[in-house]
């Protein structure tokens, strides 16, 4: 019996340090495709000698992502340590390539009006530098939603996480228009302007309705018509519920003040509301999903 539970032990570490081991490794390759995708950018110059917080924080962003994307591979069932290792890397490997294209769909379609590359590189605008985090960690979110449970196998795995990721940044693209609308100033003005408090709120946007996503198409793949409905009904209670959380951060966790004045009505931004109207949406997203 001793011995029987010796080798399981030493098969339980030998598996934690393949996981680890390969986690490792794509972070490393996750760190040289973003070099690729971004040839101007020196990534040390920025982090070391810079101290640009807008990249850190940007770049941060982008490895939680890579690591959403890997974990939901490790935590699901085990299919034998090579077998796992095959899809810890191959579904890790398509993360990287996703979130590196989020970061494109980014400065193209979330934030158009403006280069985020100049506003995070040049005029190291941390609102900005977070929306970037955000999009990434959303990406992140939605490939580890299509990842888990069973039903997807194989090719047929890997082009539904690929579908699931690309629905996920038409939700986000919608989400986002839709707060542009809800909110009395201009998004992208106040964050051109490099007003972080107003990019936090922004980026919780970003996240809750990636949470809403991650929780529609998390769990066995049961089919794709159901699946649809099921991230078109998260979506659409994100639409309506999102001026109701902005009203709750508003009155209930910032009384006495309003939430517009704070943001963009003073002459410094108050950050700390922006962090609380963040934590509305996505706060709001996790009580959701607990209540569905």
């Amino acid at each position: 019996m001793e011995e029987l539970l010796q080798h399981e032990y030493i098969g339980y570490i030998i598996n934690t340090l393949g996981y680890l081991v390969t986690a490792f490794v794509l972070f490393f390759i996750g760190k040289l495709v973003y070099q690729l995708f971004h040839p101007s950018i020196k990534v040390k110059y920025e982090l070391v000698e810079n101290d640009n917080l807008a990249f850190a924080i940007a770049h941060a962003g982008y490895f939680i992502g890579i690591l959403l994307a890997i974990g939901a591979a490790i935590v699901g069932d085990s299919n034998g340590l090579v077998q796992d290792i095959i899809d810890i890397s191959t579904y890790g490997l398509l993360g990287i390539v996703l979130l590196n294209i989020s970061t494109i769909i980014t400065d193209k379609v979330l934030l158009s009006k403006f280069s985020t590359r100049k506003e995070i590189i040049e005029d190291k605008n941390a609102g900005t530098g977070v929306i970037e985090a955000a999009n990434a960690i959303a990406s992140g979110l939605i490939i580890m939603g299509a990842v888990t449970g069973e039903g997807q196998t194989g090719m047929n795995g890997y082009l539904s996480a690929l579908m699931f990721w690309a629905i996920g940044q038409v939700g986000v693209i919608i989400i986002t228009l839709v707060y542009n609308l809800i909110t009395p100033y201009n998004v992208h003005e106040e964050i051109e302007k490099d007003n972080v408090a107003v990019g936090i709120g922004f980026a919780g946007v970003i996240v809750a309705i990636a949470n809403l996503i991650f929780f529609a198409i998390k769990g066995d793949f049961e089919g794709w018509s159901e699946t649809f409905i099921n991230i078109g009904f998260e979506v659409g209670i994100g639409i309506l519920m999102l001026p109701v959380f902005r009203f709750i951060a508003d009155k209930v966790l910032l009384p006495g003040q309003k939430l517009t004045d704070e943001l963009v009505n003073q002459e410094k931004p108050n950050v700390g509301a922006g962090i609380i109207e963040a934590f509305a949406y996505i706060g709001g997203s996790v009580l959701i999903t607990w209540c569905i």
